[in-house]
């Protein structure tokens, strides 16, 4: 969906119960503030001086914002659905002109079929013999339900179906074909299937095997109910919340996934841009998405037709699991999160007010530290501010957090569906591969040859000529080739110009020991996904099988190998799962993870994916998805494992388990987190306690510290921070202006806190604050994760800890025990932090007066 495209927000809100109560809570905090505003003004209008510019500048933002960030909640909602929905719409269209541009060849090579050919120039009569042959081509090519020979004033020669007999045929398909020098593609109702509403044939005009005059016409009807309908059950939502279409170019339904809903027959409204806006079907608004094909090997498909998936607006947003975030370890999904600013950015723009008022609060907390009389009002208002800040906070938070569950719930669903995708183009594609080798075996011209001991220089040339002739029709094999009883090639195709020299070498024993132990024209062998030198030492796959001899079929004399275009191919059919997806990779594996093919250049062909081991050990045709850590980022990995097309590795006999991986990336891995969720930092207090010492207290790492609030001067936004590189200790990171009214602007130098505990850098975000310290005149600005509050502890709860040197680097000398002792705060010794960091001095600048 194009972010620029207008969206009609007051058409989607109704249905989006989430986003309606974010705006209403909006509204409500909108006027909190405004009360507090008022409150303080009238209260303490001298003391809260500091505060109320910033609290009319939040005011102010939430105004501004609100609306935005609606904008954005429904922009992203109506935007996932329309990419769900738009991949399936894809599939539809692209699965059917994959499968089609198969059919142009095969009616192109089964029309010069020599046996089939001299029957239909009338060189004899065996129609029995005839109609057996077409048979057994349709027990190979499923995908049809009906072949018919015609000659050339339409009489019907011969068919393979008995339900519906045909004497001849006056549709003017028979004329064009007869006319045409190349395939004829017809979908319509027509008396060469008198049973259907509309059948869809591809016909080609056949020639005297002799003189080469035109005798007649084969059509080859595609079995297109039953292919639709197995797509539309393979792929459509389970929860049947959409329904699947394919259209023509008039926008008229030719097959849908739920005709009582949708009939055939019926022009619908269609949606080619991925606008955001809504269709009207029936007197019921939906979402929709429309795709023409993008073309195969040249292939364009029938003319004008489409893929398009529909969806009810009032069941668009429902539906999507919402435990993507909750499932997750906690470290994961603060690493998520921390990336979210990428597609709501009014959202942390009012993230970030909050953080802004969070910190007025704070510095106000710790200005009135051990304060009274009137600054006692100040407080009141700074309890009012912060409670609100809070409730704010949690709103936004989880506004965050909703949006995220349903990017990433939808993103957990695409995956899978692409991986989906990806086996069933794969199984779809080696089905048809499957199917040629038996074929192109019975061809008459090649079981004579091979029987023969003695084989001529003119009858490998006549081999070769059909081999060539069958590989220009069939441009997925770098080669095709036959061989003798005892494995030697003695001919073969070079389609690709790769100058290998293979005629005269044999195949490897086992190929052939397989070959000849094949029963009959049904099986076929497939050798293992290997490097071979018939492919230039690449790995791919090879199918064969036996060539019989014409009067034996049980005697083998031979086979034939057809050596699969594995790079290109598997690259192709990546690459269109994804489509214009980006920060998405793919790979099919097999079950002990070698990689079959990637679009990771850094996983190539032959390496071992690192996954986990219960994904390869899935069942057949099962799917799932998750979250994990992929090359040191936050990934959805779907996958899928391939389960069959048709008969092909479901009940012919072949197994060669592939799956489908995706990767989408989200982001690099964050291994700090600054959000302090990770302990409950909610302080309970006691109003009869007397008056106790006050801490400032902040995170690092989730983790609560406190520093005595005597020493604490203000915090600052890590954002303010100006990088210094000095050739000093690491966890000196840069300087900080500081600005107070009425003195000259000062600096001080800024520590990462963390990194003095840990002994590795902080990652700086939109929570990361700096605490300005001040000893004996001196002051410094320690970088923490997030800001707390200024609580009053007893004496009794501060409990020392074994004193440790200064030079040992020990900041913490004190636990402060809150919650009864079910929370333990990190007191920092500012003794200690003051000694470790003894001697930072910075250069003194002429423009400017150093903080001392």
């Amino acid at each position: 969906m194009d972010a620029h495209a207008p969206l009609q927000i007051d058409t989607f809100l109704p249905y989006m119960r989430d986003v309606s109560r974010c705006e209403q809570s909006l509204r409500e905090l909108n006027l909190i503030w405004r009360m507090i505003e008022a409150s303080a003004k009238m209260n303490c209008p001298v003391e809260a001086k500091a505060i109320l510019p910033t609290m009319a500048a939040t005011r102010a933002g939430f105004n501004r914002l609100e609306q935005e960030l609606v904008t954005s909640l429904v922009r992203e909602k109506v935007a996932n659905v329309l990419e769900e929905i738009g991949t399936k719409a894809q599939y539809v269209i692209d699965i059917v002109v994959r499968n089609l541009y198969e059919r142009t060849a095969d009616v192109g090579f089964l029309a010069t079929d020599r046996e089939l050919c001299t029957f239909v120039a009338g060189i004899h009569d065996e129609r029995d013999m005839i109609r057996a042959r077409l048979r057994a081509y349709r027990n190979k090519y499923t995908v049809y339900d009906e072949i018919i020979l015609l000659d050339t004033a339409g009489n019907v020669l011969v068919q393979i179906g008995e339900s519906t007999p045909l004497e001849g045929s006056t549709d003017p398909l028979l004329e064009q074909t007869l006319e045409s020098d190349t395939y004829v593609e017809t979908f319509r109702a027509t008396d060469l299937r008198p049973g259907k509403h509309e059948a869809l044939i591809y016909s080609r005009r056949m020639h005297h095997p002799e003189t080469g005059e035109v005798v007649g016409v084969l059509c080859l009807c595609f079995h297109f109910e039953e292919e639709l309908a197995g797509i539309f059950r393979s792929h459509r939502d389970p929860a049947e919340r959409s329904n699947m279409l394919l259209l023509d170019g008039g926008n008229r339904v030719i097959a849908s996934a739920d005709p009582r809903w949708i009939p055939v027959g019926a022009v619908v409204p269609v949606n080619r841009d991925a606008e955001p806006k809504l269709v009207v079907y029936g007197g019921r608004e939906y979402l929709a998405r429309t795709f023409s094909a993008d073309g195969y090997q040249g292939y364009m498909g029938p003319p004008g037709w489409q893929g398009q998936v529909m969806i009810p607006v009032e069941l668009g947003f429902t539906g999507l699991a919402t435990n993507a975030l909750t499932s997750l370890d906690a470290h994961v999904a603060d690493g998520l999160l921390s990336h979210a600013e990428s597609f709501c950015p009014p959202l942390f723009e009012i993230m970030s007010a909050a953080e802004t008022i969070r910190r007025v609060v704070w510095n106000g907390q710790v200005m009135t530290a051990g304060q009274n009389g009137e600054l006692l009002k100040l407080k009141t208002i700074l309890e009012q501010i912060s409670e609100t800040g809070a409730r704010s906070n949690e709103l936004f938070s989880q506004s965050i957090r909703d949006l995220y569950e349903t990017v990433l719930s939808s993103s957990l669903s695409d995956s899978e569906f692409v991986s989906h995708l990806m086996v069933d183009l794969l199984d779809r594609n080696l089905y048809e591969r499957s199917d040629d080798c038996r074929w192109w075996a019975l061809t008459p011209e090649l079981q004579v040859a091979l029987a023969d001991p003695h084989k001529s220089a003119q009858t490998v040339a006549r081999i070769t000529e059909i081999l060539d002739y069958i590989n220009s029709l069939y441009t997925v094999y770098t080669r095709i080739f036959v061989y003798d009883r005892d494995g030697i090639i003695v001919a073969s195709t070079d389609f690709k110009g790769d100058g290998l020299q293979v005629i005269g070498t044999s195949i490897d024993a086992r190929t052939l020991e397989a070959v000849v132990a094949l029963t009959n024209d049904q099986q076929y062998y497939v050798s293992p996904f290997e490097a071979t030198p018939l492919y230039g030492g690449r790995p791919t796959y090879v199918y064969h099988a036996a060539i019989r001899h014409p009067e034996n079929e049980f005697s083998v004399v031979g086979g034939i190998g057809i050596v699969f275009d594995a790079a290109p191919e598997f690259s192709a059919m990546l690459k269109g799962a994804l489509g214009d997806k980006k920060d998405v990779s793919a790979l099919f594996v097999d079950r002990d993870g070698h990689i079959i093919a990637s679009t990771d250049a850094s996983r190539p062909v032959g390496t071992q994916l690192e996954i986990d081991g219960e994904l390869l050990a899935l069942p057949n045709g099962s799917s799932t998805s998750r979250i994990v850590i992929h090359d040191g980022h936050y990934a959805i990995l779907g996958c899928t494992v391939s389960h069959g097309y048709r008969e092909f590795k479901t009940s012919d006999g072949y197994r060669e388990d592939v799956i489908a991986v995706v990767y989408n990336a989200f982001g690099e891995e964050r291994r700090q987190s600054g959000n302090g969720k990770h302990v409950n930092a909610v302080l309970e207090v006691d109003p009869a306690a007397p008056a106790g010492r006050e801490f400032a207290t902040f995170f690092v790492d989730g983790s609560l510290f406190a520093i005595a609030a005597e020493y604490v001067q203000e915090a600052l936004p890590a954002s303010a921070i100006s990088s210094m590189s000095m050739g000093s200790r690491a966890e000196r990171i840069g300087i900080l202006a500081l600005n107070h009214d009425g003195e000259s602007r000062r600096f001080v130098w800024v520590f990462d806190l963390g990194h003095l505990m840990r002994g590795t850098k902080s990652e700086i975000d939109s929570s990361s604050q700096v605490i300005v310290v001040q000893r004996d005149g001196k002051s410094i600005g320690l970088l923490v994760s997030e800001l707390h509050g200024v609580p009053e502890f007893q004496p009794a709860q501060i409990v020392p800890t074994p004193l440790a040197a200064p030079e040992t680097g020990m900041l913490v000398t004190e636990v402060i025990q809150a919650n009864r002792g079910e929370l333990l705060i990190q007191a920092i010794n500012i003794d200690h932090l003051f000694a470790v960091l003894n001697g930072e001095e910075i250069p003194i600048d002429p423009a400017m007066k150093i903080a001392a």
